[in-house]
C-alpha cells in the first residue's frame, strides 16, 4: 500500500473523531427499508455499519419496513394485495401475512446479519414489553381494516437492551388495549421512537438521494418551513410524505436532526455519521 493511499485511509479517520466524540453515548434511531433492505451487498454493509456504531459507543435502534416481502408472500398464498393512496389494506387474513413476514421471516434477517457481523441483534414488535400502543388510523376505520397509528410509546424494554448491550430491531406492529393488532407505517413508528428516546437523530433510508428541489438538485438542509412550501408547492408528495411527517415531528419534539439519506449509497449509515459532507437532507427545527 503506498503512502498515499495509507494517509488517505488516516484522514477518513481523523475527519470521523469528532463525530464518535460528539455521538457517543447518544441514540441513534434508523429507518431501514428500500433497496438496502433487498441487495446483498447494501444488506450486509448496513449491519457492519450498525455494528460499528455499536462498538464505538453509540445506541443505534432500528425500525424496518418489509412491503415488497409482505406483497410476495400474499402472491405466492393467493392473495390479491389492494392499496388505498399508497397504504396497505390490512383485512385479518392480510394482517396475519404481515405479522408472519415482518415479525418472522425479515426481522430475523436483520437480526442474524447484525450478529454475523459481531453485534448482538435483538428483534422486536411493537407488541414486545408494550412498547407501542397502537390505535386504528384515525378516520379511515372503513376501508383500511387493521391499519393503525402509534397511540403511545413505553420504551423501558429498549433502555434495558441497551444496558445489555444489545442493538434492537423492530417491526412497526402494535396492539390497543383490547389486544388487536395493527399494521402501522415504519416511517411513523420510528418518528415516534426517536422521539419518546430523545435521539440525537432519526435517520430514514430511501431509495433517493435525498429532499430534491424543482430544479431536480439535492437540498442538503432544510427547515420547518421550507418542508412546508416544498409540500405546498407539490415538491414533496406520495410516498416521501410519510418520510417527512415522521422527521418534522421528531424535531419538533426534541430530536436534534432527522436525515433523509440514500440507502443504496454503500455504508450511507457512517457516511451520513461520521463524514462532513452526509449522503442526503437533513431536517432542522
Amino acid at each position: 500500500m503506498t503512502n498515499e493511499l495509507l494517509r488517505k485511509k488516516a484522514d477518513v479517520l481523523i475527519e470521523a473523531l469528532p463525530y464518535i466524540q460528539a455521538f457517543h453515548g447518544k441514540t441513534i434511531v434508523i429507518k431501514y427499508g428500500g433497496a438496502a433492505m433487498t441487495d446483498a451487498h447494501l444488506k450486509r454493509q448496513f449491519a457492519e455499519d450498525v455494528v460499528l456504531m455499536k462498538f464505538v459507543g453509540m445506541h443505534p435502534v432500528i425500525v424496518h419496513g418489509g412491503g415488497p416481502q409482505i406483497s410476495g408472500m400474499m402472491k405466492r398464498l393467493g392473495l390479491e394485495p389492494k392499496f388505498i393512496e399508497g397504504v396497505r389494506v390490512t383485512d385479518p387474513e392480510t394482517m396475519s401475512v404481515v405479522e408472519m413476514v415482518l415479525a418472522g421471516t425479515v426481522n430475523k434477517e436483520i437480526v442474524t446479519l447484525i450478529n454475523q457481523m459481531g453485534g448482538r441483534g435483538v428483534g422486536l414488535t411493537g407488541k414486545d414489553g408494550g412498547l407501542i400502543k397502537a390505535r386504528r388510523l384515525r378516520g379511515k376505520e372503513e376501508t383500511m381494516g387493521q391499519v393503525g397509528e402509534v397511540a403511545s410509546v413505553d420504551a423501558e424494554i429498549l433502555e434495558i437492551l441497551d444496558e445489555g448491550r444489545f442493538i434492537p430491531v423492530i417491526s412497526p406492529i402494535g396492539a390497543d388495549e383490547n389486544g388487536k393488532t395493527y399494521n402501522i407505517n415504519a416511517d411513523l413508528v420510528a418518528g415516534s421512537l426517536a422521539s419518546a428516546l430523545s435521539a440525537e437523530k432519526l435517520l430514514v433510508l430511501t431509495d433517493v438521494p435525498g429532499i430534491l428541489g424543482q430544479d431536480g438538485k439535492l437540498i442538503p438542509t432544510l427547515a420547518k418551513k421550507q418542508v412546508e412550501q416544498l409540500i405546498l408547492d407539490g415538491v414533496i408528495k406520495g410516498g416521501m410524505m410519510p418520510k417527512i411527517e415522521a422527521a418534522l415531528a421528531s424535531v419538533e419534539e426534541g430530536v436534534r436532526k432527522a436525515h433523509i439519506i440514500d440507502g443504496r449509497v454503500p455504508h450511507a449509515l457512517l457516511l451520513e455519521i461520521f463524514t462532513d459532507q452526509g449522503v442526503g437532507t437533513e431536517i432542522i427545527s
